[in-house]
């Protein structure tokens, strides 16, 4: 297992816009994504997983990327972060 933290910066937060876009990143790699917020947990294959995390602007979350692949599809998840939340 992978992971990372991210400290949310999207004004809003996770919302519909980016957690959609974040499904369709998780779903692009082999590896399975979680997205972990306090106590909480989501596939974040799962639209409505993602949104009832209720992640706001500078919330901290940990994503832990599991698989063959993990290191690389980490990376590819990172970078997403960086660039949308």
């Amino acid at each position: 297992m992978t992971s990372f933290n991210y400290v949310i910066t999207d004004e809003v937060g996770i919302h519909a816009r980016p957690a959609g876009l974040l499904v369709k990143a998780a779903k692009a790699v082999s590896s399975k994504v979680v997205v972990k917020s306090g106590a909480r947990s989501a596939d974040a294959t799962k639209l409505m997983a993602i949104m009832g995390l209720g992640v706001k602007k500078g919330t901290e979350v940990t994503v832990e990327i599991t698989g063959e692949n993990e290191t690389a599809d980490a990376a590819v998840i990172e970078t997403f972060f960086k660039e949308n939340l």
